[in-house]
């Protein structure tokens, strides 16, 4: 398996892998005219013709023996900069009254655009079939080398908006319990036209004063800051990576926002530059005893790949399989940027 950059050609079966995401992949929706604009504006970014507002990047995951896609995943360097970018921040009312000697500390949801600028990692989705052999990890981790290599065409804050709690046919309970009192519409829809770019009636509806969540109902605040269950080993990666949640919420679903700054991600700060030395082996993430698994890029920016590889680093060279130089489209003595897993991957 390896990352690849998405082209034209691949518009179907994106299509297909966003057919089987469901409701609650904002950025990720079976929208034909939507998708093939994204993937041209990709390869408009990686073809040089880019500004940080415009600019994103995306991936697919490639079985390269059949050809199928199995996942995608996506960068855009800059949100809210065209559009505005709307965030919940969970903070704290406190009511006292000496008198009666009450004192209340309540959770209460602020409407901000704290996040405006930032660069987001969005629309990441494993098919199912595919959730194996740290197929997870290549697809999410991937575009921290990518970032690595080009940093300058990435904002310092970086963050990802997970998927919030919701059930099999779709519906959010934060949702029901809020949103849909001033949109009159279901969290699908309102999820549609955000993902469309038609933000403004968000600012036009959206209640303008601080929300108490005592307010809603407990399952909708129960929700809050809470991921779907399949979102859930997307999250725990992003963490070991140096992500955290800071507070702030989708305004939809209620999912939490992960952030870090771009400098302290894991798989970028700890990410090394070898000359790539054949090796054998076949390429499995396994190899021999005393390999670990390495993700691996091959610093290209219009062609770049990245994929998993089971090696032992010596100083500046990067013994690498045949099968694997393959993957990445390059030969012996080519340069490579590689990072180990976690040790818990």
């Amino acid at each position: 398996m390896r990352i690849r950059l998405l082209k034209t050609a691949d518009l179907d079966a994106v299509l297909i892998l966003a057919g089987a995401a469901g409701v609650g992949v904002t950025t990720l929706q079976a929208d034909p005219e939507r998708l093939a604009a994204r993937i041209a504006g990709s390869e408009a970014s990686v073809g040089g013709r880019w500004e940080l507002a415009e600019a994103g990047y995306f991936f697919a995951l490639e079985d390269e023996t059949s050809g199928q896609l199995a996942g995608t995943a996506a960068i855009e360097a800059a949100v809210g900069l065209n559009d505005t970018w709307y965030n919940y921040r969970v903070g704290l009312s406190v009511h006292a009254s000496r008198e009666l000697g009450i004192y209340k500390q309540l959770p209460t949801l602020f409407l901000t655009s704290d996040l405006t600028g930032a660069s987001e990692l969005c629309s990441l989705f494993l098919h199912p079939d595919w959730r194996r052999d740290g197929n997870g990890s290549l697809l999410s981790k991937s575009r921290f080398l990518f970032m690595a290599e080009f940093p300058d065409r990435f904002s310092e804050r970086v963050i990802a908006e997970m998927r919030g709690v919701s059930d099999e046919t779709g519906r959010s309970p934060f949702w029901e319990s809020l949103g849909r009192h001033f949109f009159k519409m279901d969290f699908a829809r309102a999820d549609f036209l955000s993902y469309v770019g038609s933000k403004s009636f968000i600012a036009e509806l959206m209640p303008k004063y601080p929300i108490y969540t005592a307010l809603l109902s407990a399952e909708a605040q129960a929700a809050i800051g809470e991921v779907h269950p399949a979102t859930k080993p997307a999250r725990a990666l992003l963490e070991g990576e140096g992500f955290r949640y800071q507070g702030y919420i989708d305004i939809f679903d209620a999912g939490p926002t992960l952030e870090c700054s771009r400098n302290d991600i894991r798989a970028m700060r700890d990410s090394s530059v070898f000359k790539a030395l054949a090796a054998m082996g076949n390429g499995s993430a396994r190899g021999k005893k005393g390999d670990t698994t390495w993700l691996v890029s091959n610093r290209r920016l219009d062609r770049f790949c990245a994929t998993l590889a089971a090696t032992h680093p010596m100083e500046d060279v990067l013994p690498l399989s045949r099968a694997v130089l393959d993957r990445l489209d390059i030969a012996e003595g080519d340069s490579v940027r590689a990072v180990p897993l976690s040790i818990k991957e």
